[in-house]
């Protein structure tokens, strides 16, 4: 499952969290901060592992394919393959085309 929520939201309720932090600790921290239910879900579903900066949650994440955060193609490929809209056989899933296709089709 995806979390409809960005990384700025889930970013402002981590803000008092002390690096390195635990995935329990970075829920209690959302929690005391007041994070939504999409942000504490998000958090939820990341791996029970030791996350040693805002990037390694960034990485770990998963977010709505849809959502308006800045990716780069290589990042939203990523997330596609991982899992795109839940019920979406992988065929029908929104996947930027790898540039060596694009220079096939020219």
């Amino acid at each position: 499952m995806t979390a409809h929520t960005t990384l700025d939201e889930i970013f402002a309720a981590l803000d008092a969290v002390d690096f390195p932090a635990g995935k329990e600790a970075l829920l209690e921290t959302a929690q005391r901060a007041g994070a939504s239910g999409e942000v504490v879900r998000a958090l939820q579903e990341i791996p029970a592992e030791e996350y040693g900066s805002r990037e390694d949650i960034a990485r770990s994440v998963r977010l709505d394919p849809d959502s308006d955060i800045p990716r780069t193609a290589g990042e939203k490929g990523e997330q596609a393959r991982q899992g795109g809209k839940p019920g979406l056989s992988q065929h029908l899933r929104d996947v930027p085309k790898p540039p060596v296709d694009e220079e096939l089709e020219r």
